[in-house]
């Protein structure tokens, strides 16, 4: 399987475990200049910028290992742009990044913050 299509359908199954465990999906593939998010939900009043990683073997380590600090700062100026963007000025927010490995899914809350 490409690396394309590998991360479509590990993006689906990332939004549908959201959905059942109660999200709203507000974005997905959010791009501007500064990067992109793959998904951004709503977990109550919290807004959640997620990345997805999926990979079906750990060949080259686990999926959340391949986000580097420069991928965290793209997600971090990204999420800036649409927090201004969309005059959240006061939204509480989080990133989590949502690991698929062989089919399983780990949800990372918290996984990295905007310092």
């Amino acid at each position: 399987m490409n690396n394309r299509r590998s991360g479509i359908e590990g993006e689906n199954a990332a939004v549908e475990y959201l959905k059942k465990q109660g999200y709203l999906i507000l974005e997905r593939n959010f791009t501007v200049k500064t990067g992109e998010i793959d998904v951004i939900a709503q977990d109550k009043d919290t807004l959640v910028f997620v990345e997805v990683k999926a990979r079906e073997n750990t060949k080259f380590g686990h999926p959340i290992e391949s986000i580097t600090n420069q991928k965290v700062r793209s997600i971090i100026r990204t999420a800036q742009w649409y927090l201004s963007a969309k005059r959240k000025f006061n939204t509480p927010c989080r990133f989590d990044v949502i690991e698929i490995l062989r089919g399983e899914i780990t949800h990372v809350k918290n996984a990295f913050c905007m310092n």
